[in-house]
């Protein structure tokens, strides 16, 4: 099977002063290519520091990270800077768009990083835009567009590179009932064409979308349940 994340015996400690808070205590699991993960659990219970370390944000203090078979554990920032544009795509509650921005430019970020040509980012981010069913809206800037449209933008934009993996982290969390449910079915739609989806939420009712549901407490997992 095709890992695309393998953590084996994750474990970050930060130290405060004097004070060392272990938030993960080992944690290890793997997310096949494909699979549409789903990560819970309370406030404080590590979710949130599994993910930045996911994101190359962070660094665990011991155990080995592999994303999409490479080693991100000895690599150094500019490497991570990297691997980060190459393989990740990130979707935030907070849409993190530019806002003097369009959304076209908005979507082509990643690639300018990449070094893609002027025509090559059109044309990838015109087709992003497609694919999140926002086609016509691209010279729109974001205080033209609803919420849910904005977050439309932000997973174009995370699908953009095609990356291995995108990272959602509280995706719905700004949205009302009804826009939460189309951007979770545009996440499922995205999920059954192939493309791994983990994201962290706190809410029962999002996390049923994903066919997979990890679940965090005190640092530790305490269920892995696929359905």
């Amino acid at each position: 099977m095709n890992h695309v994340i393998s953590l084996t015996d994750i474990r970050r400690v930060f130290t405060m002063g004097e004070q060392q808070f272990e938030a993960l205590k080992g944690v290890s699991y793997s997310v096949a290519a494909g699979e549409f993960v789903a990560i819970m659990g309370a406030s404080g219970s590590g979710k949130s520091t599994c993910m930045n370390i996911l994101g190359c944000l962070d660094r665990p203090t011991s155990g080995q990270y592999l994303l999409d078979g490479l080693d991100v554990g000895g690599m150094d920032g500019n490497q991570l800077a990297e691997i980060r544009n190459r393989k990740l795509g990130f979707v935030f509650q907070g849409f993190n768009l530019l806002a003097r921005t369009p959304a076209l430019e908005n979507v082509e970020l990643p690639l300018v990083y990449a070094g893609f040509s002027s025509k090559e980012r059109n044309i990838k981010a015109l087709a992003a835009l497609e694919q999140v069913g926002l086609a016509g809206k691209e010279n729109n800037h974001p205080s033209q567009l609803s919420g849910g449209q904005q977050q439309r933008v932000a997973i174009a934009r995370a699908l953009v590179n095609a990356p291995a993996v995108i990272l959602a982290d509280e995706p719905t969390g700004n949205l009302d009932s009804a826009t939460t449910e189309e951007i979770m079915e545009l996440f499922t739609n995205l999920n059954r064409q192939g493309i791994t989806i983990i994201m962290v939420t706190h809410e029962h009712d999002v996390a049923a979308y994903a066919s997979r549901q990890i679940t965090f407490r005190d640092g530790h997992i305490i269920a892995d349940t696929t359905r």
